[in-house]
């Protein structure tokens, strides 16, 4: 009992007495510990006796970890039953090549002399990471940040099977490590010809770190354009970010095997695209789709603002899948060919032909806005890989059907839409959703983990919920690191439900990852370790409009190094030639000092200037459009202060709200009727009523101002006499302007010294 107050609290079991038994046993383990700091001793190095000596104690670069007595008495039977834990270090380190002696820093020529000496007399583990660690920082200096994410972080078992990120089942079939090339391939080509697709030079091209350099300055200035035009695509604006980068011509060849399309794409794309090719002249392309895949094919960055839902919008989703598909195919066969080469290891196989890899396994990434969509996106993935009459092999089909196909009998009848809503809304239309999609050979895994999928088809809020935001602990953004592919197709559609979700995700593409993820580091491609995946990636922009957040997406989050292509055609009429009531329409302009000024300066103006015109109670009857929600709370707000009669309705708003509203409105009980563009975006409802239009900005669609004033039909009461449209624009509105009244037009009231512009429409002559 009396050697109670000198023994280390942590040795003391709480609730038991000591006896002399108990003491021997301390008194063995110290023995024991004093023998093994002898031991230690011996082995350190001459450096390491030196620091010893001097300071009394090992430096804290050698120090290990403090463990319990009861850890220390059984760490010899444990080391030799269980398994070692790899350290993440020992993964990535093992597949670096050693540096030379050269290359060491000659300043330190003590450490340079001891340095094979420390090698072999080194046993502590954490020595020689440090070791390997000084010379990873003089090979690839871009993982030092890495190294402190990593630090001490032991390789994880894979969760339970269900989880989003991981792989279990299947894991042997779909894996690309543990798969070579399919062995009917390589022995239906000639001995002269190689097992590698052709491909073009865009990801074998490894750029140099002065021309990085040269073009990170290049940003900072205005880019090198030109202009071309085509016979159907119309006006191509071509950006390189250098004066090597020279612009591409457009090319006439519809051969598929020439346009290195892999096996099997040339001989299913003539079966899938068949349908847009009826009675037609064309061979394997339609027009449109020839000359967007010629720039496709060129891996440069698009970005085209004529894909209407229903024009062209079925045939531009065909050619992007094509687009997809092959280069997903192409990349593949490359990794199954190369794990054939290391399988055989032949003679003079060097180890940087094998790089063929990112960090991470997705490679596409397509953003849509709704399941139908996605469907739309598989069904043609599934039909592009089916040779012939055989059927692919698709695992979960059928939960992939009865998840994101539709039932036609919710939609209720007798509905009365125009046609661009019916193309739009037609199916599931639910905007959260993401899916995986694993591609080998001959098969294809629908609801594929991420980590082990090819291609990942998912709306902006379905990735939100997983980006997460800082702070959050279930987030993760590692698999959208090595996306060589991005397709973000409707865009427009994304402006009506929620842009921040897109900028989020922009900004989480192409990040260093965070963990290893299994990947072998001997295979990941040079520019994928030096952090210009961004420079590499590919991304195309499909829209039906062009919008100020649109193209500042594309300008400011596209750094291809092969250049950017932007189809931008001016609209020659606008919108407003579809009005067919006669209406004159009062445009007034606002003056503004900068953009940001713009919003306070509409608000001030409506309330000064336009809104007490209207107060009279023989303007009644009077819809403000408002195209912004956070004008439309402004407004809201405003006209609950003044008590003015009025009623809103919004995308919020419940049926018996909209009823209400629409009801009130109708009788003259409400005066003022404020409606956002999201709920004529998403309800396209007739409202009648209506003798007094206000647009307090001009609207995000231009087809939406000329359906907006043709409902002023709708309550024929033979007064359009008393019909006024009231239309708020500045300069900064150019676009939504031009796309409205025309091109010409929108230059001369944009230039012109007033700033009141007046149009009728419906006029008999």
């Amino acid at each position: 009992m009396e050697y109670r107050g000198i023994l280390s609290s942590k040795y003391v079991p709480s609730g038991e007495e000591w006896g002399p038994s108990r003491f021997w046993v301390l008194a063995s383990h110290g023995k024991r510990r004093k023998q093994r700091k002898e031991d230690v001793i011996s082995s350190l190095t001459k450096r390491q006796k030196k620091h010893l000596k001097e300071f009394g104690e090992q430096h804290p670069f050698y120090d290990q970890k403090n463990e319990s007595f009861e850890d220390e008495s059984g760490r010899e039977s444990e080391a030799e039953s269980e398994p070692e834990q790899v350290n993440m270090y020992h993964r990535l380190l093992a597949t670096l090549k050693n540096v030379s002696d050269e290359e060491e820093d000659e300043s330190e020529e003590e450490e340079d002399d001891d340095d094979n000496d420390e090698r072999l007399e080194a046993e502590n583990e954490e020595e020689i990471d440090q070791i390997h660690l000084m010379r990873l920082r003089r090979s690839f200096p871009v993982w030092i940040k890495m190294e402190k994410r990593w630090r001490d972080r032991k390789v994880v078992s894979a969760p339970e099977e269900g989880n989003e990120f991981t792989d279990l089942k299947h894991e042997s079939k779909f894996s690309l490590e543990t798969n070579f090339m399919d062995d009917d391939e390589m022995e239906s080509r000639p001995k002269s010809q190689s097992c590698l697709p052709k491909q073009k030079n865009h990801s074998c091209n490894i750029l140099k770190g002065s021309w990085m350099k040269r073009y990170r300055q290049d940003q900072k200035h205005p880019k090198k354009t030109s202009s071309l035009k085509w016979p159907v695509l119309g006006q191509l604006v071509i950006s390189a970010p250098l004066a090597e980068v020279h612009p591409f011509k457009s090319e006439k060849e519809t051969d598929l095997q020439k346009l290195l399309l892999h096996k099997p794409l040339f001989s299913t794309w003539p079966k899938v695209n068949g349908p847009f090719l009826a009675n037609r002249d064309e061979q394997n392309f339609t027009p449109v789709q020839k000359e967007l895949f010629n720039i496709l094919n060129s891996y440069r960055d698009v970005f085209y603002s004529g894909r209407t839902p229903t024009v062209h919008g079925e045939e531009i989703r065909h050619v992007y899948c094509l687009h997809a598909l092959n280069h997903v195919l192409k990349a593949n066969a490359k990794v199954l060919h190369n794990n054939s080469r290391k399988r055989d290891q032949k003679a003079g196989l060097d180890e940087e032909d094998l790089r063929d890899q990112g960090l991470t396994r997705p490679k596409v990434l397509i953003v849509v806005p709704f399941r139908e969509s996605a469907l739309r996106v598989v069904q043609i993935l599934i039909g592009l890989m089916e040779v012939g009459e055989k059927k692919l092999d698709v695992s979960n089909k059928k939960r992939f059907r009865r998840e994101y196909g539709s039932d036609p009998d919710e939609r209720p009848p007798n509905l009365k839409r125009p046609e661009d809503y019916e193309a739009v809304f037609s199916g599931n239309i639910d905007d959260h959703f993401r899916i995986g999609v694993a591609i080998l050979q001959k098969n294809m895994r629908l609801y594929a983990p991420f980590y082990s999928s090819d291609i990942i088809i998912a709306s902006p809020l379905g990735l939100r919920t997983i980006i997460g935001t800082d702070g959050e602990k279930n987030r993760d953004f590692d698999f959208l690191s090595s996306i060589e592919l991005l397709i973000i197709d409707q865009t427009d559609i994304f402006l009506m439900q929620n842009w921040e979700h897109v900028l989020h995700l922009m900004a989480h593409l192409n990040l260093q990852p965070t963990e290893s993820h299994g990947v072998d580091f001997s295979r990941v491609r040079m520019w994928n370790l030096s952090n210009w995946a961004q420079y590499y990636r590919q991304t195309l922009l499909f829209s039906s409009l062009q919008e100020p957040q649109i193209n500042s997406l594309f300008n400011k989050h596209c750094f291809n190094y092969s250049g950017q292509v932007a189809i931008r055609n001016v609209p020659i009429t606008g919108s407003i030639s579809h009005v067919v009531v006669q209406l004159p329409h009062v445009f007034q302009r606002l003056e503004a000092d900068n953009l940001l000024s713009i919003i306070d300066r509409r608000f001030q103006f409506f309330t000064d200037k336009i809104l007490p015109q209207y107060r009279d109670a023989i303007m009644s009857h009077t819809l403000i459009y408002i195209p912004s929600y956070f004008d439309y709370v402004r407004l809201r707000n405003y006209f609950k202060k003044e008590e003015l009669n009025f009623t809103h309705i919004c995308e919020y708003t419940d049926k018996p709200g909209i009823s209400r509203a629409r009801q009130f409105f109708l009788k003259g009980e409400r005066q003022f009727l404020l409606m956002t563009e999201r709920f004529h975006f998403y309800k396209r409802y007739t409202l009648k009523g209506i003798r007094n239009i206000i647009f307090y900005e001009l609207p995000t669609y231009p087809h939406f101002y000329s359906e907006v004033c043709n409902m002023l039909k709708a309550w024929n009461r033979e007064e359009e006499a008393t019909w006024t449209c009231t239309v708020l624009y500045s300069k900064y509105d150019a676009q939504r302007l031009a796309a409205v009244v025309g091109a010409e037009r929108a230059a001369q009231m944009l230039q012109s010294k007033k700033n009141v512009h007046l149009f009728v429409t419906g006029e008999n002559s």
